[in-house]
């Protein structure tokens, strides 16, 4: 879709992103991080389909150390992550959290359930949207 773009900022609006391209879908993710965070992620590359704004701190992932979480500086939302070593195109695959934008564009997006606790492999659908996850 031309010209289509989704936007989130944290609480405050001191730190943001925008995506640049039409998910298909978000992941919720039971990683021992994704849960404690709650987020729901849509896919991209940092720098091409995926633009960040405002100052944010990072969070490197203990266990694999390959992930930067990103949260806004002042009221501490996490916005998205980014991957810390580059893809064979020198892109770095990143996500944004979903719950930072507007409920109404991504409302009817299905909800890909990774297990990322154990199996790491994606769950079959349940036919669950964006906005049966609202609350």
């Amino acid at each position: 879709m031309p010209g289509y773009m989704l936007k989130g900022t944290c609480h405050c609006g001191e730190a943001g992103w925008t995506l640049e391209t039409v998910p298909k879908s978000v992941t919720a993710c039971n990683c021992t991080i994704c849960r404690r965070y709650g987020a729901l992620w849509a896919y991209g590359y940092d720098g091409f389909d995926i633009q960040t704004t405002g100052q944010t701190n990072t969070y490197q992932r203990r266990d694999s150390g390959d992930i930067n979480f990103h949260f806004c500086a002042i009221c501490g939302c996490v916005t998205h992550f980014i991957v810390c070593s580059e893809d064979e195109n020198g892109r770095k695959r990143a996500a944004v959290n979903v719950r930072m934008s507007d409920p109404a564009p991504i409302s009817a997006l299905p909800i890909r359930h990774f297990e990322g606790h154990d199996s790491y492999k994606e769950l079959p659908g349940d036919g669950r949207m964006v906005k049966d996850m609202w609350f």
